[in-house]
């Protein structure tokens, strides 16, 4: 239970990188004081907490936002709310809330939104540091 550091709310007084460059560990998140990221084309997230080996991230589709099919991490996509129209390794499904997928790193998966505001909670090993960086 190291190092587990959510996106802060405070964005214009600390970052994921300073809080562990200063040492400092959040070990709970409360949704209600996290601001979503807008990263455009319909889609924003926030990063529910991580470690280096682990990352959690909420991430919510206006609806027909594309999640960009990719393969690098190990991931499991949980839908919270909405639906989506799921790829994985070649196999289409749709699944609503409450159902998931799970892709390996080397399997290319992405995702399509059938509502407004359908939220993915996204489980990504190892940690996606790139997500840290924007």
């Amino acid at each position: 239970h190291r190092n587990i550091v959510p996106q802060s709310h405070c964005v214009d007084l600390y970052s994921d990188a300073k809080m562990l460059h200063q040492g400092q560990r959040m070990h709970f998140y409360i949704n209600e004081t996290a601001p979503w990221v807008e990263l455009g084309d319909g889609i924003r997230r926030k990063i529910v907490g991580h470690t280096p080996q682990l990352m959690s991230v909420l991430v919510q589709f206006d609806q027909g936002a594309v999640g960009t099919p990719h393969d690098v991490h190990d991931q499991i996509a949980y839908v919270v709310s909405g639906s989506f129209e799921a790829e994985v390794n070649g196999q289409r499904r749709v699944l609503k809330a409450g159902d998931a997928f799970i892709a390996p790193h080397d399997h290319t998966h992405g995702v399509v939104a059938l509502e407004d505001k359908s939220t993915l909670l996204d489980q990504f090993s190892p940690r996606r540091d790139d997500y840290l960086t924007t």
